[in-house]
């Protein structure tokens, strides 16, 4: 391998030990949020090609690191860079399941809970009160990947008129309409 970047020009080698480190890290941010899912075959194997790709590329970089300045630019560049892209990648596929905490008042939580039962969505409403008047908390857990939409529909569905707090789940069981 080493005999093949050799025969490579320097700016060449940088551009694939940066093109190496985006995808090793890449793959890093993907396997790391796979694992946090509970995806741990998928992590595993994510994390067995990551561990190829680390070995190759830092075993090009060690030998040459102080002829090379822009090597290390290059590495540095490709883990940002990889970092950005596997965040980016992870939020655009988003695993896991959301928890909708919505807090509104009795019209509003009307017209929610319409929109929810409408598109078969379980949901639980609890009375309470805010600081001026009386409010409604409903909880509704659904997949990630569908968290955008539904938010985008309930806020219209009650003008805005609802507080909206988002998390992530990491464990459930039960539940109307749900899967696990």
């Amino acid at each position: 391998m080493s005999a093949f970047l050799d025969s490579l020009h320097p700016i060449v080698v940088c551009f694939i030990v940066c093109a190496a480190k985006i995808i090793e890290i890449t793959i890093q941010s993907l396997k790391t949020c796979m694992m946090v899912k509970g995806q741990r075959m998928k992590a595993a194997g994510l994390g067995f090609l990551e561990c190829i790709i680390w070995g190759l590329v830092i075993s090009t970089i060690i030998g040459t690191l102080g002829d090379n300045i822009f090597l290390l630019l290059f590495y540095c560049v490709g883990y940002a860079t990889g970092l950005f892209l596997g965040s980016t990648i992870e939020s655009k596929i988003a695993l896991g399941t959301s928890n909708l905490e919505l807090i509104a008042s009795d019209e509003s939580t009307e017209k929610i809970t319409e929109y929810l039962r409408a598109n078969n969505r379980g949901y639980t409403v609890f009375e309470g009160h805010g600081s001026t008047d009386k409010m409604n908390m409903i909880f509704v857990v659904l997949p990630r990947k569908e968290t955008p939409k539904v938010l985008k529909d309930i806020r219209r569905t009650c003008d805005n008129k609802v507080f909206v707090v988002a998390s992530e789940v990491s464990k459930y069981a039960g539940g109307y309409g749900m899967m696990k």
